[in-house]
């Protein structure tokens, strides 16, 4: 980044003349470095606390919105209403300073996912950047374009949101050229009362694209293709089997799974058919783009993805891990449990599977719904935690009365405790469940058993 003090004023509406370069922005103090602008935001605490702090770790400048009679000395300082709006405001004039072409990715599940897919892919021809682990929200998305290199040509942002006009305004905040919804599912219905009202909501994301933008959505979701009929801007729609790009998938591992498209093959180091949608995105975004069929293919073999989506892990007696646990809903955990099913294991495969949350009033009825997606001839095991999972083994001991099922409400140590006595070397484990379950605790603890 390379801005002036006076650029930034005038970016976010302040009068400031002073002299002076910025090299970064930052929100927390302990971050901050020699040439950084910092905004102190509103949280737990309030940000302004923390300007001394900032100054001495050589902060050059500081947002304020306090009395301006309080403002720190020896600092440039610039006065504003709302610091959190003029970051916002700020991160729409880098962007379009620096002339990036935005892709943004919303839906229920694998947004992370398609977004570092979607990244790889176009970094084999672009300087691209990307949204960092989960900054996707109203604080996070302009975090993220004001950390972007000078010299981005495509930056990727995911757009998160549990109440609706949330992703309007990231929308309208980046001015997407490309908009993709990955799916519909379940995650955050308590608050938007329906699936219907969570297509509606993801659909905001076409309220900032560019006219001669491109929309891509699942052809399996028929919530959304009438939410597409007057949209002037491209619509693609993508599926195995279905859709305009269409995809076969030809095997899966627990490693990698290959498919093809037309009659092009191509591998993503992910395991199940459901990561093989969030590479179609990719695709399309590639195509659009202009990438060649070896770029893209080469883009989807070598993604990194982030931590905690999907990741295959080792267990410190040697078991295969598979850990999901950064977030669920009922049609994810679905998805995952009939990929793990599937997959080869030396051993017995056992599945640990914590509450989904802000799933509204037939959260019992959701979490009991699993019981479909879990089969004695598939499973070996079945660790249930949480409140809301004690729906899911009261169905399945009425479905399935032989399979052994082991459900703990609150005492997590128990639940470790109980799955390291189960788990042999030769097995393999699922883990998947809400962020605000920690289960992430649970895989880090059988990382380190001996």
């Amino acid at each position: 980044m390379k801005l002036t003090i006076q650029e930034i004023a005038q970016a976010v509406g302040s009068g400031n003349e002073e002299s002076g370069k910025i090299t970064g922005v930052e929100f927390d103090s302990r971050k901050i470095k020699a040439g950084d602008l910092f905004v102190p935001l509103a949280g737990a605490r309030d940000g302004h606390e923390f300007i001394q702090q900032a100054i001495e770790q050589g902060a050059s400048a500081t947002l304020w919105s306090k009395e301006p009679a309080k403002a720190p000395q020896g600092i440039p300082v610039i006065i504003v209403k709302d610091t959190l709006v003029a970051m916002q405001d700020l991160a729409k004039y880098y962007l379009e300073k620096v002339g990036a072409d935005v892709i943004a990715v919303t839906g229920s599940n694998g947004k992370t996912t398609t977004k570092d897919l979607t990244a790889s892919v176009l970094s084999q021809k672009f300087h691209t950047y990307k949204t960092q682990g989960n900054y996707n929200n109203n604080i996070g998305l302009p975090y993220t374009i004001l950390h972007m290199p000078d010299e981005t040509e495509k930056i990727v942002l995911e757009m998160g949101m549990d109440h609706a006009n949330e992703i309007t305004a990231l929308s309208l905040l980046a001015h997407p050229k490309v908009a993709a919804i990955t799916m519909i599912g379940e995650a955050h219905i308590e608050n938007l009362g329906s699936r219907e009202g969570i297509a509606k909501a993801k659909m905001e994301i076409v309220d900032g694209l560019a006219s001669d933008g491109l929309l891509i959505i699942p052809e399996a979701e028929p919530l959304l293709k009438p939410l597409t009929k007057n949209l002037t801007q491209r619509v693609q729609t993508f599926g195995i089997g279905s859709g305009d790009v269409d995809a076969t998938v030809e095997k899966e591992e627990k490693t990698e799974t290959n498919f093809k498209v037309a009659n092009d093959h191509f591998m993503i180091p992910l395991p199940g058919s459901y990561n093989v949608t969030n590479a179609l995105i990719a695709y399309t975004v590639g195509r659009f783009f202009g990438l060649s069929i070896e770029e893209i293919r080469l883009g989807l073999a070598n993604v990194a993805v982030t931590q905690n989506r999907t990741e295959w892990l080792t267990a410190g007696n040697g078991a295969s891990i598979l850990s999901d646990v950064y977030n669920a809903n009922p049609t994810a955990m679905g998805l995952v449990l009939d990929t793990f099913g599937q997959l080869p294991s030396e051993g017995r495969r056992i599945a640990v599977l914590a509450d989904m949350l802000e799933l509204g009033p037939d959260s019992l009825q959701m979490h009991a719904s699993m019981s479909e997606h879990i089969k004695p001839d598939k499973y070996a095991v079945i660790f249930l935690y949480g409140q809301q999972m004690r729906a899911l083994k009261e169905a399945l001991e009425k479905q399935y009365p032989t399979l052994s099922v082991l459900y703990v409400e609150k005492e997590k140590e128990e639940l470790i405790k109980a799955i390291k006595e189960e788990l042999h070397p030769e097995d393999s484990i699922l883990l998947k469940g809400s962020n605000s379950m920690k289960l992430n605790e649970v895989v880090q603890q059988l990382m380190e058993m001996k």
